[in-house]
């Protein structure tokens, strides 16, 4: 039978139907810190209602100013209402304006004590390509940072004990989360782990009906809402596998069937960068996140297991090597 789709579990990850809420528990998110502000505001907006946006726009862009508001003043400096900026403060995993408030006076300090970056990543068609390299180094980091300060450490801690003490792990993606899904594979076979990765749905679909309890699977999936993606992590779920959704939407379509969700940075997409290139960096940040994560946890089985790969390639990277 099918069972209901999960209810909301903080602002994180989903709880199944009837699971427990004490401890043992999947972890709750903590709001915000203050540097991870801009980069929440960043990959939440455009999900956001246009009022919401506004809110969040205005705080993202002057943290010192607003912090200075009441919740009544924010409201009339966006042309919203009070309940939109608290309903924004809450989206954005403060409990309420006040921890809202706290979060940008906090940003605020920050930013004064720094300075403001100096390149912008717009990328003009006739750019030199000194520029080019500059603008794109600068958007990986930018990417990088707000993917790192928007992670959910407790969720990713839970992911990778499930991965460390999974049967089998089935990853899914399309496109170019589908390269990211075979990086994911490939790093978990190298450490003795069985884990397949699978682009093409159909396929996905029937290896999903496999899983169970004590298995994994794992969707990528940067807009939330890829059907390839979501309904073979349905099927998992359904099966009893633990499930975890990578995405730049943490409110999109796949989270639904998503025991654990690690959020990824929404980079402004452009003409010359589209968001295959700026969601595969997040992305990255985030296998490698998981991948060192469970070599840590199985580091007596992982490290000889390296070492064993490393040896059999050894041969390929020799100078002068030939092959018999």
């Amino acid at each position: 039978m099918t069972r209901e789709v999960k209810e909301t579990f903080g602002s994180g990850g989903r709880a199944r139907p009837g699971a427990a809420s004490g401890p043992g528990a999947a972890p709750r998110t903590s709001p915000p810190a203050p540097a991870a502000l801009a980069a929440k505001v960043r990959t939440l907006a455009p999900s956001m209602t246009r009022s919401m946006q506004r809110v969040a726009e205005a705080v993202a862009s002057d943290p010192a100013g607003c912090a200075a508001l009441t919740v009544t003043g924010l409201a009339e400096l966006t042309g919203t209402s009070e309940a939109t900026v608290v309903r924004t403060a809450r989206l954005l995993g403060y409990p309420g304006y006040r921890d809202l408030r706290l979060a940008l006076a906090g940003l605020a300090a920050q930013q004064q004590s720094g300075r403001a970056p100096a390149i912008t990543t717009d990328i003009a068609v006739d750019d030199p390509i000194a520029d080019v390299v500059a603008k794109l180094a600068y958007d990986e980091q930018q990417t990088l940072a707000d993917t790192a300060a928007g992670l959910d450490t407790a969720q990713l801690g839970a992911a990778v004990t499930a991965l460390a003490a999974a049967r089998r792990t089935d990853v899914y993606g399309i496109g170019a989360s589908g390269l990211v899904a075979q990086d994911l594979t490939q790093k978990l076979l190298r450490i003795g782990l069985i884990a397949h990765a699978h682009s093409d749905p159909h396929l996905a679909v029937t290896n999903a009906v496999q899983l169970r309890a004590g298995d994994v699977a794992i969707a990528i999936t940067h807009s939330g809402s890829t059907t390839d993606v979501i309904e073979p992590l349905r099927v998992a779920f359904e099966g009893g596998a633990t499930t975890v959704a990578i995405t730049g939407r943490p409110d999109g379509a796949v989270t639904q069937y998503a025991d654990h969700v690690l959020t990824t940075s929404t980079a402004r997409e452009s003409e010359l960068r589209p968001a295959a290139m700026s969601s595969r960096t997040s992305q990255l940040l985030v296998v490698d996140c998981l991948f060192v994560g469970v070599a840590q946890r199985t580091y007596e089985r992982a490290a000889p297991a390296l070492s064993a790969s490393y040896e059999a390639l050894a041969h390929r990277h020799r100078s002068g090597s030939r092959q018999p």
